[in-house]
């Protein structure tokens, strides 16, 4: 994934700079050297260095998740049961951490090495607070964790007048509250006409947080416009886009965050990948995994979904899930590529070819992953355990 140092765009995306037979150099959980083997081996640096082989192996950078919903209320959708923020403040903050922790090491085992996640989408400050407490205590255990402030107007009880209030107390209250504290780096929010949508970005520019949008309703243009002149790092969902929204995106720095596993989920309509792709924007793929409505936190899946519905070539999508995704949190420079000074953030999977990625669906194709240079998953082998080991984990 070596390349530009700007998030990949148009032909851009389908340049994975493959090296056959090659190496990594790795100090201090940082890479040092990246290339063919017999050079990179030959380095000062390799002669005293532990060797893991990864022959007849894809190694590859960790994947980059940036748009989930992992502490989303609890409990399965259904009309009868609509999602509750009391549910969140209801369990304690051990039991959340504990959960969160749970879907993290999933994470990892199927490959990704970074993953944003967002707090509850309404506007109550103690579970925000909360969720953002637990998410600073599991910020590099196991992956790095990007946490952002969500906020959902439609939440929020009444008429847009009504609402006028609520936005004040975030803009006024919890946002201070969370940059003061350094809780958050990314406030995101889904509105579709209301009136403070904009006020809302304009006082996280403000506070100097980065700003995301949810633009997944039919009419996006609105939010599209506002995410531009705000200087949104991304714009996410997008599945009703039209061209003439997608040719404005292309011209604009903030990344197209495309969710095909939500509208698989979902059995919605998915987002004109292609449109976007050919009009110059900067795509991204994440999950949008969420207990209740996208259960998917696997984004080998997401890869795979992209190329099958978002009619986006593996390389597209596999640039997509990695230094687009890394470049939607602001954090490319050093995650989302292997290259020399980033990260040793990287998987190991059990096949010899990466193509294999489009068609494994569902599949872990995981062997390894590896996280600050550090192995934090191995695929362990399928054999009796004698009934001393079967004791509850708890």
């Amino acid at each position: 994934m070596r390349g530009p140092k700007e998030p990949r765009r148009g032909t851009a995306l389908h340049q994975l700079s493959i090296i056959q037979d090659g190496s990594l150099l790795i100090q201090d959980g940082v890479l040092v050297e990246v290339g063919a083997t017999r050079r990179v081996e030959n380095l000062a640096l390799a002669r005293h260095a532990t060797e893991v082989s990864a022959a007849g192996r894809v190694v590859m950078p960790g994947f980059v998740d940036s748009h989930t919903h992992l502490l989303f209320p609890p409990g399965l959708s259904s009309p009868e049961a609509p999602p509750s923020e009391s549910a969140l403040r209801a369990i304690p903050s051990v039991r959340l951490k504990a959960r969160a922790r749970a879907v993290l090491e999933a994470m990892a085992r199927h490959g990704t090495t970074t993953v944003e996640v967002k707090t509850s989408c309404g506007a109550d400050e103690g579970v925000a607070l909360k969720i953002l407490r637990v998410l600073a205590e599991l910020k590099h255990e196991p992956l790095d964790v990007v946490p952002t402030v969500l906020f959902c107007a439609a939440m929020a009880p009444g008429s847009e007048e009504t609402r006028q209030p609520a936005w004040r107390q975030l803009c006024e209250r919890l946002l201070p509250k969370v940059q003061r504290r350094r809780f958050a780096r990314f406030a995101d929010v889904r509105s579709q006409d209301d009136a403070c949508f904009s006020d809302y970005l304009e006082a996280v520019r403000r506070l100097g947080l980065g700003r995301k949008v949810h633009a997944d309703h039919a009419a996006p243009a609105a939010a599209v416009t506002a995410a531009i002149e705000k200087g949104a790092a991304s714009i996410d969902h997008l599945e009703h886009i039209t061209p003439t929204e997608a040719a404005r995106l292309g011209q604009a720095d903030a990344i197209a965050t495309l969710l095909p596993c939500a509208s698989f989920h979902g059995a919605g309509r998915f987002a004109p990948a292609r449109t976007l792709i050919d009009a110059g924007a900067a795509v991204a793929l994440a999950t949008n995994y969420n207990p209740r409505h996208t259960p998917t936190l696997n984004m080998q899946t997401a890869v795979s979904l992209a190329c099958r519905y978002l009619h986006m070539t593996l390389e597209e999508a596999v640039s997509a899930a990695t230094i687009n995704g890394a470049h939607a949190l602001a954090c490319a420079s050093h995650v989302g590529s292997l290259e020399p000074g980033k990260s040793a953030d990287l998987v190991v999977l059990s096949v010899s070819d990466y193509r294999e990625l489009a068609s494994g669906f569902g599949a872990n194709l995981v062997q390894m992953t590896m996280k600050r240079g550090e192995f934090i998953y191995e695929e362990g082998g399928v054999a009796p355990r004698p009934p001393q080991e079967l004791r509850p984990s708890w």
